[in-house]
């Protein structure tokens, strides 16, 4: 038996967030199969003559590479030895830079003799030091973290210290209202304003160590993944010199992806 239709019932309404839907996952689509095709283009360039393999190795040739240096086990300990630099670089110039960008947003007196200063030696472009680095701190480990934290830490001081001045100060008075002590100030107030743009800051140190950590390492170093560069450079083997560069690209995406899965969970409160 059939149902009746019941004719007084309003018409169903269409989704309108369904066409919003599709046309994310086409774009997600289109953004994921983008990098396949560069490499597709890329092999079959390589495979009909029109990259020569002297100046660009097909990327077949580039992850036979890799898997080389997987199996001898020069990867890992690259991989240790550079991550190690660039933790403690990112500790100590993210340290400075935060505590340095906290104290100027915090005062004025601190903003006039701490800032013109930094702001000088901002402008000088720190890979420059190089020599300079090596001459006062030798050709060991030092010279290296310490220009990985130089690097790291600017971006550090100036969103914190843009973060601090831009809390909205009806927030302060309010907080002046109801007796709030300095600390109570800077956990309920200015650390939960301040954090979205720091955490902007940590992502372009992440990616400034990463750059000055390849740089560095190509210098008087002994190990690490700038050193494997070198040391595939001597024996012309670009396909190991690409391959470092690639997973010099990887670790920055992934730390960058790091950074932001802990701002969605840290700025949670926001949405």
């Amino acid at each position: 038996m059939t149902r009746p239709i019941d004719l007084t019932a309003p018409p169903a309404q269409p989704n309108p967030a369904a066409p919003a839907r599709r046309s994310d996952r086409k774009w997600g689509l289109i953004r994921l199969a983008s990098p396949f095709v560069i490499l597709a283009l890329w092999q079959l360039g390589s495979a009909v003559g029109l990259i020569r393999q002297s100046v660009l190795p097909a990327p077949s040739l580039i992850l036979e590479a890799g898997i080389e240096v997987v199996r001898n086990g020069q990867l890992a300990d690259a991989l240790a030895v550079s991550g190690l630099r660039v933790v403690e670089g990112l500790l100590l110039g993210g340290f400075a830079g935060i505590a340095l960008g906290t104290a100027v947003g915090l005062s004025r007196w601190c903003e006039a003799t701490v800032d013109p200063p930094m702001q000088m030696v901002r402008a000088l472009p720190h890979l420059g030091l190089i020599p300079l680095f090596i001459l006062w701190f030798g050709i060991g480990e030092l010279p290296k973290v310490l220009l990985v934290a130089l690097g790291v830490s600017f971006p550090l001081y100036l969103n914190t210290f843009s973060a601090i001045r831009q809390v909205d100060p009806k927030l302060f008075e309010t907080a002046h209202v109801l007796g709030f002590s300095f600390w109570q100030r800077f956990r309920n107030i200015i650390v939960p304003s301040a954090a979205p743009q720091v955490l902007v800051g940590a992502r372009q140190s992440l990616a400034i160590a990463w750059l000055t950590l390849i740089v560095a390492e190509q210098i008087n170093a002994d190990k690490g993944i700038g050193f494997l560069i070198m040391n595939a450079r001597d024996f012309l083997r670009i396909d190991i010199i690409i391959f470092g560069l690639i997973v010099y690209a990887l670790l920055g995406i992934g730390t960058d992806a790091v950074i932001r899965a802990f701002e969605r969970r840290a700025l949670r409160y926001r949405s």
